[in-house]
C-alpha cells in the first residue's frame, strides 16, 4: 500500500503544467533538437546552391534558392549508386553471415550447458572489446595472403569478426529468458536439438534476433577503418569511404555532395529502425517470460 502511495504521489507532481514543462518538455525538446539537428543541416547544405553555402550573407539555416545540382552530381558524376549497392551487398550479407554463427554459438553456450560454456561466452564478448583500429592490422595482412584485397568479399569475411561477439552476446541473454521447461518437453516428446533451436527457440527469439541483426547491419553500413584499408577501386568502395574519399579533393571540400551522401547513405538505416524499433528494444531487454 505504501508503495502505491508513494507511486501516486511522485505522478502527482507531473500534473501541474510548468513542473511537466520543466522536466519533461524541455529536456524531451533539447533532446530532440540535438539529435535531429545534424540532418537537418544536412538536407539544407545538400539543397544550397554554391553561392549561398560560401556566401556569409542571409540565414544559414534556410535555403533562399533550392538547387538539385548536389543530388545530379553526386548520382551521375561520381560512382555514388555503385558505393550504394556495394554497402548493401556486404552489410546484408554480413549481418546474416554474422547472425547465423551468432544463433549456434549462443545456443550452445546458454542452453548446452557444456564445461567451461560461462568462460567460453566471457572470451567471446571480451573479443568484441578489442578495438578494430588494431585488429585491422593482422588482418590486412590475411586478406593480402589470401588475395582477397579490392573486393567485397574482403569486407564480408572480416566485418563478422567485430558482428559475431556482440550479437552472441546479445543471444545469449535472449535463450536465457526463455524457459527451460519448453525445451525439456520437446526432449522428453522426442524432439531432436536441431528441431528444438528451429521449432521452439528461433520463433520465440525472433525479437532477439531483429535486435541483433540490426546491430550487425548498422555497424556493417557504418564500418570506415576496414573499408578504407582493404578496398582501393572507386567502384568496389562503400559509401562512409567513397563519399570521403571521392568528394574531397585536397582542399576542396564538396559540402553539398557530401551532404547529399551522407542523407541518403542514412535513410536505409532510419528507415530499418522506424520498423523494427518495438523489436529492437523488446530485444535488448528481453520478452519472453516464464
Amino acid at each position: 500500500m505504501k508503495d502505491a502511495t508513494t507511486d501516486s504521489t511522485g505522478m502527482a507532481y507531473l500534473t501541474s503544467l510548468p513542473r511537466r514543462v520543466v522536466t519533461v518538455w524541455v529536456p524531451l525538446s533539447v533532446f530532440l533538437f540535438v539529435l535531429l539537428f545534424p540532418f537537418y543541416w544536412m538536407v539544407v547544405t545538400t539543397f544550397k546552391p554554391n553561392e549561398e553555402l560560401l556566401s556569409r550573407e542571409g540565414n544559414p539555416f534556410w535555403v533562399r534558392n533550392p538547387t538539385l545540382a548536389h543530388v545530379k552530381k553526386l548520382l551521375f558524376d561520381t560512382a555514388y549508386p555503385e558505393w550504394l549497392w556495394n554497402t548493401m551487398v556486404v552489410s546484408v550479407v554480413s549481418t546474416l553471415l554474422s547472425l547465423a554463427c551468432s544463433v549456434f554459438a549462443a545456443y550452445a553456450i546458454e542452453r548446452l550447458r557444456f564445461r567451461g560454456s560461462r568462460h567460453v561466452g566471457m572470451a567471446i564478448f571480451l573479443a568484441y572489446l578489442v578495438p578494430p583500429s588494431i585488429l585491422f592490422i593482422p588482418l590486412a595482412a590475411i586478406v593480402f595472403q589470401a588475395g582477397l584485397f579490392d573486393s567485397r568479399l574482403a569486407l564480408i569475411l572480416t566485418y563478422p569478426t567485430f558482428l559475431i561477439p556482440f550479437c552472441t552476446w546479445l543471444l545469449m541473454g535472449y535463450f536465457k529468458s526463455i524457459p527451460y521447461e519448453l525445451e525439456e518437453c520437446a526432449l522428453i516428446d522426442g524432439a531432436s536439438r536441431w528441431q528444438i533451436l528451429v521449432r521452439i527457440i528461433l520463433p520465440l527469439a525472433v525479437p532477439g534476433l531483429i535486435s541483433a541483426g540490426i546491430f550487425a547491419f548498422t555497424l556493417s553500413w557504418n564500418e570506415f577503418i576496414y573499408a578504407l584499408t582493404f578496398i582501393s577501386s572507386s567502384e568496389v568502395k562503400t559509401v562512409p569511404v567513397g563519399v570521403i574519399t571521392e568528394l574531397v579533393e585536397g582542399d576542396v571540400y564538396h559540402w553539398g555532395s557530401l551532404m547529399a551522401g551522407a542523407l541518403m547513405g542514412s535513410v536505409p538505416v532510419a528507415v530499418l529502425y522506424s520498423f523494427f524499433v518495438e523489436y529492437y528494444v523488446s530485444g535488448l531487454t528481453g520478452a519472453v517470460k516464464e
